[in-house]
């Protein structure tokens, strides 16, 4: 009886965000829409939506306006005003207000890429739950379905990541070290790719430290400022093997897909095709999966 209603509470906030994603820009936005597509009513909406996401609504829908708000001000040259508008403010200053409030940094130092910014990313509830299932249940289906994959040459760069002490994989490096670090990498724009969960290599593991981390490579020169606790490195030349999965239908099976793609690695005859796995010079990337693209995960290699 308690695991049909959990699973009713998180189908509740689910449709919730989907609204929100879907809505939150639109100038006929309303809240009212938000609790009846939840089909509870506004009180226990909002506690079971503050329980699930640590956000209220209004927070929430605050948060995601405000991100694409700094999206807009990396790739466009638009005036703050122009953007406050588009991000449901009603002027230049209470948009500016609220940026720095929820980013610490205000508008004008992001866009001249003084501060990387923790971005709101807007996950799932559901997909928390069917990784915690997945992980208690010890699924490791391997079975390997098509998978592309791509080489792409990388020159010397830099590594910015955070490292934590004692994560396994991502989902207890998220209890360790929370979730901010996707928005906030993802707000730098010199990135080769968007921020993931990565493995190091021996070189850069600090004792005390575990192989998990998570990061971003970026160009040579990037200076931008980042948190107490995050770290940089410099990487040499390599190739990085770009493993992607086959898109699938069901978004709750973005777990499959993943060990569907280390699978693939892991059956991968690279030297057949002229490299050599090289998990000495850079750390791999796990990029997560989505539903329209399938799961991607990136490995260092050297040409032979």
């Amino acid at each position: 009886m308690q695991q049909e209603k959990d699973k009713e509470k998180i189908a509740a906030v689910q449709r919730m965000q989907d609204y929100i994603n879907n809505h939150a820009e639109s100038e006929d936005f309303d809240f009212g829409e938000v609790y009846e597509t939840a089909a509870y009513s506004r009180r226990h909406a909002d506690r079971i939506f503050k329980e699930l996401t640590g956000k209220t609504p209004q927070e929430y829908v605050t948060a995601v306006r405000l991100s694409k708000g700094a999206a807009k001000l990396a790739a466009t040259t638009d005036s703050v005003l122009e953007i406050a508008l588009d991000s449901s403010f009603q002027s230049h200053e209470g948009f500016s207000r609220a940026f720095k409030h929820l980013f610490r940094a205000s508008p004008r130092e992001y866009r001249r890429g003084e501060r990387a910014i923790p971005l709101f990313i807007q996950y799932p509830v559901s997909h928390y739950h069917v990784l915690l299932s997945y992980k208690e249940e010890m699924k490791m289906d391997k079975n390997v379905s098509l998978c592309m994959v791509t080489p792409k040459d990388r020159p010397k760069r830099k590594l910015l990541y955070l490292p934590s002490k004692k994560a396994e994989e991502y989902l207890s490096y998220c209890e360790e070290m929370g979730c901010e670090w996707e928005g906030l990498l993802n707000s730098i724009s010199e990135r080769f790719d968007t921020a993931a969960l990565i493995e190091l290599p021996d070189f850069l593991v600090k004792p005390g430290f575990s192989k998990i981390a998570a990061g971003i490579e970026v160009l040579m020169d990037c200076q931008c400022s980042l948190p107490e606790g995050y770290e940089t490195a410099e990487l040499e030349p390599c190739t990085m093997l770009y493993f992607q999965s086959e898109p699938y239908e069901d978004e709750q099976d973005f777990c499959q897909a993943i060990e569907s793609t280390y699978g693939a690695i892991e059956k991968y005859e690279s030297q057949r095709y002229g490299y050599d796995f090289a998990y000495d010079l850079a750390p791999s990337f796990n990029f997560g999966a989505e539903a329209a693209t399938g799961a991607k995960i990136a490995v260092p290699a050297k040409k032979l």
